[in-house]
C-alpha cells in the first residue's frame, strides 16, 4: 500500500537509442550520470540518470507508443513532471541546443518539452525567475 509522504525513487522513460538519450538527458537538461549504479545484468540496453535524489531508467526497448501523432502539447500527454529550482537557466539550455518547449499555459512557473523520443517531460519551478 503507498502511503501519504511517499516519493518517487525511479521513472521508467522508453527510449529508441540510449547514447542519443543520455546526452539529451546530460548535456541538454543537464543531469547526471548515474549509470554505474544500473545493474550489468539487465537484458537490455539503457542508463540511469539523476534527478535530485531520484533517478530516470532510460530504457533501450520497443515503444508501444508512435512518436508522430502526440498531442502539440505535451501537457495534454503522459509527461514526467521534475521540480526544479529556476526556469531561467532550463530556457537558457533548451535555446541554446535549439529544444522546442512551451510555457505553461496556467501562468504558473512550468515548461513542457519533448526528449528525442517524444516523451513528455514538465519543469516545474520552485522559484520564480
Amino acid at each position: 500500500m503507498v502511503r501519504h509522504g511517499s516519493t518517487t525513487s525511479i521513472a521508467g522513460v522508453l527510449c529508441s537509442d540510449t547514447d542519443a538519450s543520455l546526452r539529451f538527458y546530460l548535456d541538454v537538461l543537464g543531469m547526471e550520470d548515474d549509470t554505474h549504479l544500473r545493474p550489468k545484468t539487465l537484458p537490455y540496453p539503457g542508463a540511469f540518470v539523476k534527478v535530485g535524489g531520484n533517478q530516470i531508467h532510460l530504457m533501450q526497448l520497443p515503444n508501444p507508443d508512435p512518436k508522430d501523432g502526440r498531442p502539440d502539447y505535451p501537457a495534454r500527454d503522459r509527461h514526467l513532471a521534475l521540480s526544479i529550482r529556476r526556469l531561467r537557466p532550463l530556457i537558457e539550455r533548451l535555446d541554446k541546443h535549439r529544444v522546442p518547449y512551451k510555457l505553461s499555459s496556467s501562468g504558473r512557473p512550468a515548461l513542457f518539452t519533448r526528449d528525442p523520443d517524444g516523451n513528455g517531460l514538465e519543469f516545474v519551478a520552485l522559484e520564480v525567475d
